[in-house]
């Protein structure tokens, strides 16, 4: 089992109502649970295909050197980055080009 945290933005009800099958909702859009890797796989193929408009992103606990991993799906400023074998965050500018 392995500790989950999902975070949804801008997703359809009916995406959210699924989320909350398996895990418990503890602020509007935001899902933690204790899942194995096979249910976990299975609510990542749910938000990939439900998200729609919105976007979402999935953390978990993990052996990996930073102790969790994460994957995100949809549009948003944040953009999962490669550096050096360590996945960080950059944060892209806004469309309206306003700071």
């Amino acid at each position: 089992m392995t500790f989950l945290v999902v975070v949804t933005e801008n997703v359809p009800p009916r995406l959210r109502g699924r989320l909350a099958l398996w895990l418990l909702e503890i602020r509007a859009g935001v899902y933690i649970g204790d899942v194995s890797r096979r249910t976990r796989e299975m609510i990542w193929q749910q938000v990939s295909e439900g998200c729609e408009e919105g976007n979402a992103v999935m953390a978990w606990a993990s052996t990996h050197e930073s102790g969790y991993e994460f994957q995100t799906v949809g549009r948003n400023r944040r953009v999962p980055v490669d550096f050096d074998g360590l996945r960080l965050v950059a944060f892209q500018p806004p469309d309206d080009g306003a700071l």
